[in-house]
């Protein structure tokens, strides 16, 4: 495994390996009426395990999603059955490509060797690739020893100081500039003031891979961010962002931060700042 894509071809190639652990990090909006575990039940690609990216997180936090503490995670990666030095590949079958989210925390957490599988499961199936149902079977004696990297993450409180970096917003160009409310009704519309619009949809072709280097960088120079520099990835729940960090690292950036609150922390705030219309030139 090199590099944070994999495809679908060396997966297949590589099932059954007693290093490789293979990981469903598939979430969907509560507005979806889809259930992730239960697809998981239903067909799953095999030897792989569930992570629950809503479960395994801040839970005491008002946001949804936010990153839990390091041995909460740690915790959770062994009862999986994943070590943090095995070859661990990510996928997903939900149009936020939720993979990235966890490409991003078991990086964040010490995971060396960490790979998407590029066009997840949709692909995997569309190969006619064989699927197992039921639960994982048990994967006992891996370690996941995790500490946080630091310099990865972003705070509300850090960004309210000034942060020296720009932020990028993976949402929708609707949700963006406040034309389209916000699915939380608690959430205000609109954007943090000064941000770049690059939807995370925009980063993907129709059959769930991702688009090449030529494609990404050209849709990173129309937002006006260079990916190689330091910039604040952020979304609506700190879940699609990663995204825009996974393409940056495909262009050889890997100095993107994320904002974890995103949108759900900073628009439910009256005292933050927040700024309606497109991105300003």
């Amino acid at each position: 495994m090199d590099g944070d894509f994999v495809s679908t071809e060396w997966l297949a190639g590589e099932l059954g390996a007693s290093d490789l652990a293979v990981v469903d990090c598939t979430l969907f909006l509560p507005s979806a009426g889809r259930d992730a575990k239960a697809e998981f039940l239903a067909a799953h690609i095999p030897g792989a395990r569930f992570l629950d990216l809503g479960e395994v997180s801040d839970r005491t936090h008002p946001a949804p999603h936010m990153l839990p503490p390091a041995d909460q995670f740690g915790a959770a990666m062994e009862a999986l059955g994943v070590g943090r030095d095995e070859r661990i590949v990510i996928y997903d079958n939900s149009p936020l490509r939720t993979a990235a989210r966890g490409w991003f925390m078991l990086r964040h957490f010490g995971a060396d060797q960490v790979a998407v599988l590029d066009g997840g499961l949709g692909k995997w199936l569309a190969e006619g690739r064989p699927v197992e149902r039921g639960d994982a079977s048990p994967r006992r004696g891996r370690r996941f020893p995790a500490a946080e990297r630091s310099g990865e993450v972003v705070t509300k409180a850090m960004l309210l100081a000034g942060a020296d970096a720009p932020v990028v917003d993976a949402r929708s160009r609707a949700r963006f500039s406040g034309e389209e409310a916000d699915p939380r009704p608690s959430v205000a519309p609109g954007h943090i003031p000064g941000a770049r619009c690059l939807p995370m949809s925009a980063l993907y072709r129709a059959d769930g891979t991702f688009r090449d280097s030529g494609e990404l960088r050209a849709l990173f120079a129309e937002a006006g961010i260079d990916p190689t520099q330091p910039f604040i990835a952020s979304c609506g729940s700190g879940v699609t962002a990663n995204s825009l960090l996974l393409a940056a690292r495909r262009l050889g950036g890997d100095r993107g931060m994320l904002y974890d609150g995103s949108w759900s922390e900073w628009g439910v705030d009256p005292a933050t700042p927040k700024e309606l219309g497109p991105a300003s030139a």
